[in-house]
C-alpha cells in the first residue's frame, strides 16, 4: 500500500508514525510545504517570550529522525497543488527548486491544518504586522524584535494565541495592548467567567480594548498607526494578528471534495472520495455531546483523530466519537479551562439547563500556598453534565480533566459527589472542588437549594424582596450587592425581626458558601429564600469595568476624553516593612481580617506587608485602603501570590468595625447656566474627573436643563406659561448661545468651527462620553415641574431627582462647583 500524507505537523506526523508501527511494508510519503515537521506549535509563544530558551526544543522530529526511526519518506518545502481522484495521483511542487512532478497513491491523507485569518483591512501588509502559525512565523517575529527593539506591541484578537503572546511580550518588557472585537476575551468560556481574566490582565498593566476592532493600519516613520473602529489611534512597533484561524481547504475544494466551512468526513474520517481521508483542524467534526457538526481546531483532537485513522486504514475496528472541546490557557498567573458546552451555546440551542458556581481552594487551606478556583458547572434536569469552566491559579487542569472524563464516561452530577480522588493536604482537600460542584448541583436538582442569579438582579421588585449580606461588617463596607442589608451569619438567628416573611429573601456572601448556611437556616424556619449564585466575588467581577482603554497615554497619537482610571503600580517594594503577614491560603474575608488585626500594632507611617493567594484580594485591598485612608505603597502578583505593602496613615481605623470617615474623592457640579461656553467647560471638567477615577455627578437646574433637552423632543400638552418657557429655552447642545460675543448666533458657530479645526470633541460627544464612562447626570425635579419640562423631552441616560439626592452625592465629594 502506498500512502501519501499532506501536512507534517500534528495530524500528519502522528498518522505516519502510528501507521508505520502497524504496517512495516507500506510506502509512506509525507509532504510538508513548510520547512519544519512535527514541531510544537503550541510552544511558539513561549519561545518568543524566552520561557523556552532553545528553539531546538520545539522541533520534536526532523525528516532525518523520522527516516531513521520509522523509515518514512519526508519531503519538506514540497506542496501538493492538485489531486486527480480518477488516476489517484497528486501533483507536487518543490518550493525550493520549482520542480513539478506527480506521485501515485492508494490512500491519500489530508492534514493541512488551519491558517491565520487576515481580513482585507487597509494596510494589513505592514512590515510591523505578523501572524503566528509555524516556526518560520516565530523566527520572523523574533528577528524583528532583535532588529527594531519594540517597546509597544498591539495584539489583534483575544483568543488562545492572542492572550499567550500578550503575556510573553509583556514579560519581555513591552507595553502590550489587546484589541478584541467581542465583549470578552476567550470565546469558549462564558462572559462572567472571562471577567476574571479581564481583571487579571488589567492588574498586569496590559491595555485592553473590548467591543472594538481595527479600521485601518498605516505606516508612519518607524511604527504603524492603528485606527480603531471608534476612531482611537494607537501606535505600535510590533503587531500580532490573532483574530482566528480558517481551515486550509483550497486543495480539497479544487479536488471537488464536499466542504462546509471545513472538509466533511464520516466517523472513519473518509471524505466524499473513498480513498481520500482527512484529520485535524481542517475537518468538520461532530460535537461529542450534541452530535452537531462543528469545528474545534485543537491539538488533542488532531492527534487522536490521526491515530484512529491509522488503525482504521490498517483494518482495525475503530471510529471517532466526536470532539468535546476540552481546552486550557495560561494567562499570566491565571489558568482558564473549559470542557463541553458553554451557556452561550446552550441558550442558542434552546436547551434547558441548570448552572451552579462554586469557589474552593486547590488544596487544603491550612497547608501553605492554597489558591482559590471558581467553577461553573452546567447540567440538565436529569443531572447529565453538559459542560464546565474553571478559573484559578493552581489545580485547574486536574479538575477540568476529571470533569471531561466524567462527561466521556456519561457520569452525572450525582456521580461527581462520589468520585474518589487522591487526597493529601498539599494536593487537595477531603472534599475536592469536583466533589463540591457535584454536591451543589445535586442540591439544586433535589430541591434543597434555590439559586438566584446575578444577571437577574435588575429585574427584582424590591418591594417584594430583601437582600441580606451575611458577611462581617468590615467586609460588607468594602462593597455589596445593591440595597443589601448587612446581618452577619452569627447574628442572623437573633435578628430575624429584621426580616419580612412576606418577602423573598436573597442571601449573599462572598462566594455563596456562608450564605448557603444562612439559606438552610431560613428555609428551615419557613422563609421563601434564595442563595445568590457566585456571591459578591462573582458580582463585583462581573460589574467591574471589563477593559481599560487609554492607560498608555504615550502610545496614543490622539485621545478623546473616553479614558478610564488606572491605578499605576508603585515602582519599588523596597520599603521599610515593620510587620509581615502571611495570608496565603485564606479565603475572603481572611486576608482583609489579617490586615485589620495587624495594622493596629503599627504606628502612623509604618508599613505592613501582606501576601495572599485569594484572587479577589487585589481589588479588596484597594477598596479597603480607599475606604480607610491608608496608603498602598506596593501591589503586585507573581506566580499567583499577591504581595501588598500598606502604609498606615494618621486617623485610619485599626480595629475591625471601627468608625471612620471614608476618603472623599468625588466631584459634584451644579449647572444653572445654558451658555454654550459654560456647558463646554462643565463637561471638560467632568470628563477630566472621570479619567482620574472620580465619581462625578452633574445636577442640572433651571436654565441648565436646556443642555439636556432633545433637539426633536416629542410633543407634549402644556399650559400657557410652560409653552412660553419651552419656546424661550434652547433645545439641546446645538442651540445654546455664548455668554459673551454671541453675535446673534454667529459666535457659537465660530466656536464649533474652531473646536472642529483643533480636534476638540463636540459638546454632544462630550456628553455621550461622560454618560458612557459612568458619569451621573441628574435633572432637578422641582425645576422641571416649575418650567413644564417632562422627562420625555430630555436625553437618555440621565436621572431625575431632588436636592436631597444631589446632596447625598456631595457627601463623598471633595470638589463642588456652581456653574
Amino acid at each position: 500500500m502506498k500512502v501519501l500524507i499532506v501536512g507534517g505537523v500534528a495530524g500528519g506526523a502522528t498518522f505516519a508514525a502510528r501507521f508505520r508501527r502497524l504496517n512495516e511494508s507500506a510506502e509512506i510519503i509525507m509532504f510538508e510545504k513548510g520547512k519544519h515537521i512535527s514541531f510544537a506549535n503550541c510552544g511558539l509563544p513561549y519561545h518568543i517570550g524566552d520561557v523556552i530558551k532553545s528553539r531546538e526544543e520545539l522541533l520534536l522530529q526532523t525528516p532525518a529522525t523520522m527516516k531513521g526511526m520509522f523509515n518514512l519518506d519526508v519531503r519538506i518545502e514540497q506542496e501538493i497543488t492538485a489531486i486527480d481522484k480518477v488516476k489517484k495521483e497528486v501533483e507536487v511542487k518543490n518550493l525550493a527548486t520549482g520542480e513539478i512532478y506527480k506521485e501515485r497513491y492508494d490512500k491519500l491523507i489530508l492534514s493541512p491544518g488551519a491558517s491565520p485569518i487576515k481580513p482585507p483591512i487597509p494596510g494589513i501588509n505592514s512590515k510591523h504586522i505578523f501572524t503566528l502559525r509555524n516556526v518560520t512565523d516565530m523566527d520572523k517575529i523574533i528577528a524583528s524584535m532583535k532588529s527594531t527593539h519594540p517597546k509597544r506591541a498591539v495584539i489583534i484578537g483575544g483568543g488562545f494565541i492572542g492572550v499567550e503572546v500578550a503575556e510573553n511580550l509583556h514579560d519581555r518588557g513591552m507595553k502590550v495592548t489587546i484589541v478584541e472585537m467581542l465583549d470578552q476575551l476567550m470565546g469558549p468560556i462564558d462572559k462572567e467567567m472571562s471577567a476574571f481574566l479581564h481583571q487579571h490582565i488589567k492588574d498586569k498593566n496590559v491595555e485592553l480594548y473590548l467591543k472594538n476592532g481595527v479600521a485601518t493600519f498605516s505606516e508612519k516613520d518607524d511604527h504603524t498607526v492603528i485606527t480603531l473602529q471608534d476612531g482611537t489611534l494607537l501606535k505600535a512597533d510590533l503587531i500580532i494578528l490573532s483574530i482566528g484561524v480558517a481551515a486550509e481547504t483550497k486543495l480539497a475544494k479544487e479536488a471537488g471534495l464536499t466542504l462546509d466551512r471545513g472538509i466533511i468526513v464520516n466517523e472513519k474520517f473518509q471524505t466524499s472520495d473513498e480513498n481520500i481521508y482527512a484529520v485535524g483542524d481542517a475537518i468538520v467534526v461532530k460535537h461529542y455531546l450534541t452530535g452537531e457538526p462543528t469545528m474545534i481546531p485543537l491539538a488533542w483532537p488532531a492527534n487522536r483523530q490521526a491515530r484512529i485513522l491509522a488503525d482504521i486504514i490498517s483494518g482495525k475496528k475503530a471510529s471517532y466519537p466526536g470532539t468535546l472541546g476540552t481546552s486550557i490557557l495560561k494567562a499570566f498567573d491565571l489558568t482558564i479551562a473549559a470542557t463541553g458546552l458553554n451557556e452561550k451555546i446552550l441558550i442558542k440551542m434552546g436547551k434547558k439547563f441548570h448552572k451552579v458556581y462554586t469557589s474552593d481552594n486547590d488544596h487544603a487551606g491550612y497547608y501553605p500556598g492554597a489558591t482559590k478556583m471558581t467553577t461553573k458547572l452546567l447540567f440538565d434536569e436529569k443531572g447529565a453534565i453538559l459542560g464546565a469552566q474553571i478559573v484559578g491559579i493552581n489545580g485547574v487542569d486536574k479538575r477540568i480533566d476529571v470533569i471531561a472524563t466524567a462527561i466521556k464516561g456519561k457520569l452525572s452530577v450525582y456521580d461527581l459527589q462520589n468520585i474518589e480522588v487522591a487526597y493529601a493536604p498539599p494536593f487537595s482537600s477531603a472534599k475536592d472542588p469536583v466533589n463540591i460542584a457535584g454536591y451543589v448541583a445535586s442540591n439544586v436538582l433535589e430541591g434543597d437549594l434555590k439559586l438566584f442569579y446575578i444577571e437577574d438582579l435588575d429585574t427584582l421588585d424590591m418591594s417584594k424582596t430583601q437582600i441580606i449580606d451575611v458577611r462581617e461588617p468590615e467586609i460588607h463596607e468594602l462593597g455589596s450587592v445593591n440595597e443589601a442589608i448587612n446581618i452577619p451569619l452569627k447574628q442572623l438567628r437573633a435578628s430575624l425581626n429584621k426580616l419580612d416573611k412576606s418577602k423573598t429573601i436573597i442571601v449573599q456572601c462572598q462566594t455563596g458558601k456562608t450564605s448557603y448556611f444562612a439559606y438552610t437556616l431560613l428555609q428551615n424556619l419557613g422563609y421563601d429564600v434564595r442563595n445568590l449564585a457566585g456571591g459578591y466575588n462573582l458580582y463585583s467581577t462581573m460589574n467591574a469595568q471589563q477593559d481599560n482603554p487609554g492607560i498608555f497615554n504615550f502610545d496614543a497619537l490622539e485621545r478623546t476624553l473616553k479614558k478610564t482610571h488606572h491605578d499605576v503600580k508603585p515602582q519599588t517594594e523596597k520599603n521599610n516593612v515593620q510587620i509581615k503577614v502571611d495570608a496565603c491560603g485564606l479565603n475572603c474575608p481572611g486576608p482583609i481580617i489579617k490586615v485589620f488585626e495587624n495594622i493596629k500594632n503599627l504606628s502612623d507611617g509604618e508599613v505592613l506587608e501582606v501576601t495572599a493567594t485569594d484572587l479577589g484580594f487585589t481589588r479588596d485591598i484597594k477598596a479597603w485602603a480607599e475606604k480607610t485612608g491608608n496608603e498602598i505603597l506596593y501591589l503586585e502578583t507573581e506566580s499567583g501570590v499577591i504581595k501588598a505593602q500598606i502604609k498606615k496613615k494618621v486617623g485610619s481605623p485599626i480595629i475591625p468595625g471601627a468608625t471612620y470617615t471614608p476618603v472623599k474623592d468625588g466631584q459634584t457640579l451644579v449647572v444653572f447656566s445654558n451658555d454654550l461656553d459654560k456647558a463646554i467647560a462643565t463637561f471638560i471638567i467632568a470628563n477630566g474627573g472621570i479619567t482620574m477615577g472620580k465619581k462625578v455627578t452633574l445636577f442640572f437646574t433651571f436654565w441648565g436643563l436646556s443642555i439636556l433637552r432633545k433637539e426633536n423632543s416629542p410633543k407634549t400638552t402644556k399650559r400657557g406659561i410652560h409653552k412660553m418657557f419651552g419656546a424661550m429655552m434652547p433645545k439641546g447642545s446645538l442651540k445654546l448661545p455664548l455668554s459673551k460675543m454671541n453675535f446673534a448666533g454667529m459666535g457659537p458657530k465660530m466656536i464649533r468651527g474652531l473646536m472642529n479645526d483643533y480636534n476638540v470633541p463636540t459638546l454632544h460627544s462630550m456628553i455621550a462620553t461622560f454618560i458612557i464612562n459612568g458619569g451621573k447626570i441628574m435633572a432637578c425635579q422641582m425645576s422641571m415641574e416649575l418650567m413644564g419640562i417632562t422627562r420625555e423631552e430630555l436625553i437618555d441616560g440621565i436621572e431625575v431627582g431632588g436636592v436631597a439626592t444631589y446632596l447625598s452625592a456631595t457627601d463623598n465629594a471633595n470638589l463642588n462647583l456652581f456653574i
